[in-house]
């Protein structure tokens, strides 16, 4: 039998959010409705209030969430009622020339569930990311839902479901880090922090983080920055060369998405080095460089896909850092708030202030 929540949706192009109720049905084959019990404010959903994604209003927004699963549909045996979960919008599966490679992280056709949740009027809502978990309870894909150690704080836990996994992924996986790397982060908002914070995890030596904000900085020396520079007041590309005698970083990460940042990123790195770009551009943006400079600095250049992670493989192993005190994720939840304090959450988001506004329930 359907079920009424409540839930925040996204009306129009830029227009407020607000709490309605909304229409969960129950899982057909393949799908699940979760319990939310927490949901965190990322920058997407802001992007998806803004437009900029698409333009399929009214959007469920949150996509970044844990919580425990209440029902499941037909043919589902990869979760049962009470396992907890974090969400995950990239469920692979198994099936497409990425996956039988041997390369699911890459899958080409992640799904979602095939039913609508709608609000009381029957208007269908569009589910950010495939999720819409800024709400009491949603409707996934089965394999939108990975399961973790219950002792976690879902406050936590649901930030590997976007922003901190695409951080930490975007150096452990796309990256590929190793001890004594030299790292340079350009960015260091909560992605940018988190890419600090899996640097850190996977050894590097000397990681320099990059921003025009002197707060951020100091928050992201807290996550393990050696080093700062404030992009502001001095040439990013000089200042990270004359930290690593000057050759350039092994690695740099380029968590902001914007073309400008983005040359930075490619000139600061050593020769054979990799750039990894994880900020979201938008459509209109266009980076020009020269092909001879393309070549003759050789390595690597990448985007990383939600951290080029593996939910099953990453989200577990990331939680269980998490407990040993080898990571802490309780470090990227700033606040906690209610469904009511969204609005709010995204004018601090937009103001430089928090790494995250988590919705708890």
């Amino acid at each position: 039998m359907a079920q009424h929540v409540q839930g925040v949706i996204a009306p129009g192009k830029n227009e407020p959010v607000r709490v309605e109720t909304i229409v969960i049905p129950d899982p057909g084959p393949g799908e699940a409705v979760v319990s939310i019990q927490a949901c965190g404010v990322c920058h997407t959903d802001l992007h998806y209030k803004q437009g900029a994604i698409n333009d399929e209003f009214p959007f469920l927004l949150g996509h970044e969430a844990a919580g425990v699963v209440e029902s499941v549909g037909e043919g589902v045996t990869d979760v049962a009622p009470g396992d907890f979960v974090v969400l995950n919008w990239r469920a692979v599966c198994g099936q497409c020339r990425a996956c039988l490679r041997g390369r699911p992280w890459y899958c080409f056709d992640t799904h979602n569930a095939k039913q609508k949740m709608t609000l009381l009027d029957g208007t269908e809502l569009s589910p950010a990311l495939g999720i819409g978990a800024f709400a009491e309870k949603t409707l996934v894909a089965s394999g939108q839902c990975t399961k973790v150690d219950p002792e976690v704080a879902p406050a936590v836990a649901g930030l590997l479901g976007c922003g901190v996994m695409a951080g930490i992924g975007a150096a452990i996986n796309t990256g590929q880090v190793a001890r004594g790397d030299s790292v340079a982060v350009i960015g260091c908002g909560g992605v940018g922090d988190a890419a600090v914070a899996g640097a850190r995890l996977a050894g590097a030596a000397k990681i320099i983080a990059v921003d025009i904000d002197d707060h951020k900085l100091e928050t992201a020396k807290k996550m393990g920055a050696t080093h700062s520079v404030n992009s502001r007041t001095e040439d990013p590309v000089e200042a990270i060369r004359a930290l690593t005698g000057g050759n350039g970083a092994d690695v740099v990460i380029e968590a902001v998405g914007r073309p400008e940042t983005y040359k930075q990123a490619f000139y600061a790195r050593d020769l054979a080095g990799t750039v990894v770009l994880v900020g979201v551009p938008t459509p209109e943006m266009q980076v020009e460089l020269p092909l001879l400079d393309v070549f003759g600095r050789g390595g690597s250049l990448k985007s990383s896909w939600y951290g080029d992670c593996l939910p099953s493989r990453d989200f577990p192993m990331l939680i269980d850092l998490h407990q040993q005190g080898r990571i802490d994720l309780g470090a990227f939840v700033t606040e906690t708030i209610g469904l009511g304090d969204i609005e709010q959450a995204f004018a601090r988001m937009s103001d430089g202030d928090v790494l995250r506004s988590v919705v708890v329930l």
